[in-house]
């Protein structure tokens, strides 16, 4: 005899329901307010499929247990799929705690010659929020520091008209103060180990030897990939300073650098 969904031996599970249903609304909301932005990543494209999958398991729960009771192979592959989730959330959980102790404070920051600010977006000729934060680092850093060199990093977004460097530029010194002769701009690069392999030319013509202290400025979830590329280009003293992800897109950012963190491994990156 077939069990139904409405069978006394499977009553209705309001509780997990009511948690997926919940859980999947604000992940789905997260993500369309992200993408209203203009943020399109996997730290945004996820959340939507899980919380899209969600509200649709919380809305199908009945049918689905129906199907999970149906056949001894069904029950082991829905425990397959959960098992495998929780690995993977554990996983990611793992790697959020190792970014909460990765970067120093720029007190902490011991005397260095330069201060390399990694680029990561500008929107109609500003810094993106993002990049506004390590600049905001990077400037209370450079007032600790006033004899360090600041090397401002990136290339010429799609559909901007200006490079990132000469965006942070503006923004040092419009905003903090930063005298133009302390700025070294790298105008080329497209990723991070561009925005480091580039600057070094720059900073050894302003006098930065090469095995120099360096302070790298960048965003808290992105230091570790960061320290990982300036350790394979062999720079010998390197200090990551970290700046705080904005609140808004922090959980977004820190998945998407999860996965980015992942493709580096698979190809052997770091």
């Amino acid at each position: 005899m077939t069990l139904q969904a409405d069978s006394p031996a499977y009553p209705p599970h309001r509780i997990t329901r009511a948690v997926l249903a919940v859980a999947g609304a604000l992940l789905l909301i997260d993500a369309l307010v992200l993408m209203v932005m203009g943020h399109f990543n996997m730290g945004v494209v996820l959340p939507a499929i899980l919380g899209t999958a969600a509200l649709w398991l919380s809305w199908k729960w009945p049918a689905v247990q129906a199907w999970r009771a149906k056949r001894p192979m069904h029950a082991r592959l829905w425990a397959l799929v959960w098992a495998g989730f929780a690995i993977w959330l554990l996983s990611l959980l793992w790697f959020w705690s190792r970014l909460f102790t990765l970067g120093l404070e720029p007190q902490q920051v011991p005397p260095v010659q330069s201060i390399v600010v990694l680029g990561s977006g500008t929107l109609n000729g500003h810094p993106r929020p993002v990049l506004a934060a390590r600049l905001d680092t990077a400037a209370e850093l450079a007032k600790l520091q006033p004899t360090a060199l600041i090397a401002v990093c990136g290339g010429v977004d799609w559909g901007e008209k200006e490079s990132e460097a000469e965006v942070m530029a503006r923004y040092l010194q419009q905003r903090h103060g930063i005298a133009a002769d302390r700025l070294v701009l790298e105008k080329l690069s497209t990723s991070t180990e561009l925005n480091i392999q580039l600057s070094r030319p720059l900073l050894a013509e302003r006098g930065v030897a090469a095995d120099a202290p360096v302070a790298m400025v960048s965003s808290d979830f992105h230091l570790m990939r960061a320290m990982n590329i300036a350790s394979r280009q062999h720079l010998p003293q390197v200090y990551p300073v970290a700046a705080p992800t904005p609140l808004a897109t922090r959980f977004n950012a820190w998945l998407r650098e999860y996965f980015a963190m992942a493709s580096s491994w698979l190809l052997g990156e770091v």
